[in-house]
């Protein structure tokens, strides 16, 4: 677990803020960061479990919000950069797959397939929109490069959400092995460095957590396909009241322990 571009390790942690799913819903994540502020306390960090984008229409202010927060937030005294981290969830990860749409050997299935899970929104905000998306998915891999292309110039005319997305993680831990953060799912027979697209897409598995996953004592995710809310199972926690399906936007203060002790929904 040493690949700093894979895992990030939260240090020193007195407590630690999760952030549920926030589908591109800013004006929930800004009340959120308002409501959040006033109970900052020395020693405590901050992940965000994946899914900035798709879905809502306030894509490129959701990031906005979320560069704003983390500039703010390392700036405070005792603060430093790895004390706030981003997890890559489903939306950015089909979000990186489309920027590579050229190579699918089926593109216009796989642009379908994406659009039901909702990346559409995402493809609006950064200037383009799905009829032209769909109609570039069936004239080759040349139009779908210039069309790629357009979205990838777009993205990095937006300041700081080209890097943003190059630096997201795909789990991160507190450095007791108290906590396991990931976004959506674990496959509890493979460890974490083996657990490869099951971060995304194996929901079913925090069902199978029979016992502490890979030495670590609570196992926490931002995405539920229910959305059933905070939901806590012995050896792991759900986070996700249905942001940008009608829901809430969710962040819970953990403990050491893994207990939660504070939350807000907004």
């Amino acid at each position: 677990m040493s690949d700093k571009d894979k895992f990030a390790v939260l240090r020193r942690c007195r407590r630690i803020w999760a952030v549920s799913s926030i589908h591109g819903e800013a004006e929930r994540l800004i009340l959120l960061h308002e409501a959040l502020a006033p109970r900052f306390q020395d020693g405590d960090r901050f992940v965000y479990l994946g899914n900035y984008l798709g879905r809502g229409r306030g894509i490129l202010g959701a990031l906005d919000a979320l560069l704003d927060f983390r500039r703010q937030a390392i700036a405070l005294p005792g603060m430093f950069a790895s004390d706030v981290v981003h997890l890559r969830g489903s939306q950015e990860e089909m979000w990186q797959k489309l920027l590579q749409l050229q190579f699918a050997p089926n593109p216009r299935e796989v642009l379908s397939w994406m659009l039901d899970q909702g990346v559409g929104p995402t493809i609006e905000a950064y200037g383009s929109d799905i009829r032209h998306a769909r109609a570039v998915a069936g004239q080759g891999p040349m139009a779908i490069t210039r069309w790629t292309g357009a979205l990838r110039a777009a993205m990095q005319r937006c300041p700081g959400h080209f890097a943003f997305m190059s630096h997201l993680r795909r789990a991160a831990y507190s450095d007791d092995t108290g906590l396991l953060f990931v976004h959506a799912g674990i496959d509890p027979e493979r460890p974490l460095t083996a657990q490869s697209d099951s971060l995304w897409w194996n929901t079913g598995g925090f069902q199978r957590l029979d016992r502490p996953f890979d030495g670590f004592a609570r196992v926490v995710r931002g995405f539920d396909p229910n959305h059933g809310g905070i939901v806590e199972w012995p050896y792991a926690w759900s986070l996700d009241a249905g942001c940008g399906f009608g829901g809430k936007l969710i962040a819970a203060c953990f403990d050491p322990a893994g207990d939660v002790i504070d939350a807000i929904e907004v």
